[in-house]
């Protein structure tokens, strides 16, 4: 019999916990039901990167945490390894030590907590601290998992037929590259590249002029698998670590020219940026739903279905997107949101994405980052891309300075954050990702 493995509502989930450290408990995007984890040092010490725990408006400093000797057993050597300059070892640990890290965690934030004298110096403002990356990404794989999107983007090149013929069997991917991934906060130069005009007969080389932004999801892998293994779907949520906000930059102009025959290369490869904390698979245990495909839509084959993934495959994860230009700044006026979707109506979930990713005994290691692809809803204003609110670029989107935009200028600044929520379970955040356009380098 299938055994249920996704992880369930515990104790660390109770609605009516509270912390002692008080900004957790107003409105936070990091209450004591979340927990979320990532790397990081106060901002311009020079310290050793080392990991943290958000609580409120805090980090709890978990090697200093470990120093003080509140843990002990399987939580104990879990924090050994969150404390690392990587969550990399504590990833591989597999889902009974983070979650033996996450009780223990929670018990001593709670309000009630016997060890908050001991750890309560531990604790450092999110405002002081800078972050570095949550793993050593080894590997990072970038999926198409947002029908709506998929779509959208077809019927600009294909009117006729928007959807390839595979999209409804195969989660579709390309391998992306792991060295140009980069921490929310950063900043990185427009991509130059061969771009070919539509009424040119040859390209020509120069900055890309059709720069987007993709909203999208990161799932971090946990327990690895060896080459030649499959991890099968009944299984495969035993494997993720946890979820971050992903945004994957892309050069339009420069995908039309190259992406024929083997896909994205340079208008991919130059930025990847994510958001600091990871929210683990746990946190996320109240806000799983049901999968299931449209009437009359194939159904997964047997390697990417089960009675798990039916039930609670699906993550109620919103996610809204906002850009801030140059002269926004320089005025003082805040960030514009541009769209908002929900990762819910994905066609494809993330144990599908990691079955299908290890089917052909392609080796999994912790800390290898999936991206789930732009997410879309079917509405116009729940586009993920510039590509999709502009209609190809054809349609400037008017922001309220009285500045448009068709595709993304230097200066300009885009943030995607997320949270869930539903009645009955407390309000969890994921923070933002946000970085800037520079100009391209001579």
């Amino acid at each position: 019999m299938e055994q249920l493995n996704m992880s369930q509502i515990n104790e660390t989930h109770d609605i009516h916990l509270i912390s002692w450290v008080d900004s957790a408990n107003d409105n936070s995007e990091f209450p004591i039901q979340n927990l979320p984890l990532g790397i990081f040092r106060r901002a311009g010490s020079g310290e050793v990167l080392r990991g943290g725990v958000a609580i409120g408006d805090q980090v709890l400093d978990i090697a200093g945490a470990v120093r003080t000797g509140i843990f002990d057993g399987l939580a104990l050597q879990a924090a050994q390894a969150a404390a690392e300059s990587s969550l990399n070892r504590l990833m591989g640990m597999g889902s009974a030590a983070s979650g033996a890290l996450r009780l223990a965690l929670s018990r001593a934030l709670r309000s009630d907590s016997e060890v908050r004298a001991q750890i309560q110096e531990c604790l450092v403002p999110q405002a002081d601290v800078e972050y570095g990356m949550p793993s050593r990404v080894g590997d990072y794989t970038d999926f198409y998992t947002s029908i709506n999107h998929a779509s959208a983007v077809g019927a600009l090149f294909r009117p006729d037929n928007p959807l390839l013929p595979n999209y409804k069997w195969i989660p579709i991917a390309y391998h992306g590259r792991s060295s140009t991934i980069g921490i929310s906060g950063t900043a990185f130069a427009r991509p130059m590249a061969q771009i070919k005009a539509v009424s040119s007969n040859e390209p020509d080389f120069g900055p890309s002029r059709r720069l987007d932004y993709e909203v999208e999801v990161g799932v971090f892998i946990g327990e690895g698998s060896e080459a030649g293994d499959r991890i099968g779907i009944d299984v495969a949520e035993d494997h993720i670590f946890g979820l971050c906000l992903l945004n994957d930059w892309s050069a339009r102009d420069i995908q039309a020219w190259e992406y024929q025959p083997l896909g994205p290369f340079l208008a991919k490869n130059f930025a990847t940026t994510i958001s600091p904390w990871i929210v683990t698979r746990e946190a996320l245990a109240p806000f799983r739903t049901k999968f299931s495909r449209p009437k009359g839509d194939p159904q997964p084959l047997s390697y990417l279905a089960s009675h798990i993934n039916s039930e609670q495959g699906a993550i109620d994860l919103q996610l809204e997107c906002y850009i801030q230009t140059e002269n926004m700044r320089a005025a003082g006026e805040k960030p514009v949101k541009l769209s908002s979707a929900c990762f819910s109506e994905a066609y494809w979930t993330v144990g599908q994405m990691v079955a299908h990713h290890s089917v052909n005994g392609c080796a999994m290691n912790p800390g290898d980052l999936l991206g789930t692809g732009t997410q879309s809803g079917a509405n116009r204003d729940q586009s993920g891309s510039l590509l999709e609110l502009t209609r190809g670029g054809t349609d400037a989107i008017r922001l309220p300075n009285g500045e448009s935009r068709n595709f993304l200028e230097d200066g300009d600044s885009v943030l995607i954050r997320g949270f869930c929520e539903r009645e009955g379970a407390a309000r969890i955040g994921f923070g933002e990702v946000e970085a800037t356009i520079l100009p391209a380098q001579d």
